[in-house]
């Protein structure tokens, strides 16, 4: 049986079919960060593919799974897994590392100890930025969000650079409101503060819920454009494009009914109906592509 070095950071993966995704993602932490412990909670597991992963990665811990709770339950259960960790390194399996990134984002926690958890910068695989740290949702972000309309028609727009930092105008880590779940480091007392991710979300908008939920308990959140990942977006989205819809819609009211407050209970009536036109306006350009 092979040893395993267990380091007070962990990195944490959740998996859905991306198999030949998740293998470029632990090679890169091979390659930069050899001495993580890494659990991988394995979705639908298919057998052959759990067996490659602990041939190849035997310091690996794969948790293999028939079914598929959603993101936020994979990650809470990967967490208790490594129960020896103080830093929480959230990693997507459709990620890359290019360069040592636990050190840097370590740093700030270790120098700010008011935050509890700091995001990267975070690259497209063409090299495009993606707007990795963001304003809480809002009306604005309706119009401005990294998927509305008008984002995709000008990118660069006041409203959309107002909601979405981009990073080519960040030079320095600054307090944002919060970053994507694609990359981010936990200081571990922070995240068992607020008892981990909110298992209601599926999968999208947890990783705002989160930092929200942070956010109120006292702890901040930062954003190091200085260390940067690669991330292949909708990777496990695609896999099954119409489930990620319902998943989507469906995590957006949860989390306007839960921190809109008393005016989110009286505007819900034209709310949820305003979704569920803009989930079948989504399945009809999903279905219409193919």
């Amino acid at each position: 049986m092979a040893v395993r070095f267990l380091s007070p950071v962990a990195a944490l993966i959740v998996n859905y079919r991306t198999y030949d995704d998740l293998g470029r993602c632990l090679s890169s932490l091979d390659r930069y960060e050899p001495s993580l412990d890494i659990v991988v909670v394995d979705y639908e597991s298919h057998p052959g593919g759990v067996a490659e992963l602990q041939q190849r990665w035997p310091r690996v811990r794969v948790i293999p799974s028939a079914g598929n709770d959603g993101f936020a339950a994979g990650i809470n259960r990967a967490v208790r897994e490594a129960a020896h960790a103080t830093r929480l390194l959230v990693l997507n399996p459709d990620s890359v590392l290019e360069q040592p990134i636990v050190e840097p984002l370590e740093m700030l926690l270790d120098t700010h100890l008011d935050v509890g958890v700091v995001g990267p910068l975070i690259r497209e695989t063409d090299g495009r930025i993606q707007p990795s740290a963001r304003r809480f949702p809002g009306v604005s972000t309706a119009l401005g969000g990294r998927s509305s309309w008008l984002t995709r028609a000008m990118p660069g727009n006041r409203l959309t650079a107002r909601n979405l930092l981009t990073g080519t105008h960040v030079r320095e880590p600054i307090v944002v409101d919060w970053v994507s779940g694609a990359c981010m480091l936990l200081r571990r007392e922070a995240f068992d503060a607020v008892h981990g991710f909110d298992e209601r979300f599926f999968m999208y908008w947890e990783d705002a819920d989160l930092c929200r939920r942070l956010g109120d308990a006292g702890w901040k959140t930062m954003y190091h454009p200085r260390v940067a990942v690669r991330h292949a977006a909708g990777t496990a989205s695609r896999q099954a494009p119409t489930r990620a819809q319902f998943a989507f819609h469906r995590s957006v009211f949860r989390y306007y009914m839960k921190h809109g407050g008393w005016t989110a209970w009286l505007a819900a009536p034209l709310v949820w109906p305003a979704l569920q036109c803009r989930l079948a306006l989504k399945l009809l350009q999903t279905h219409s592509g193919r």
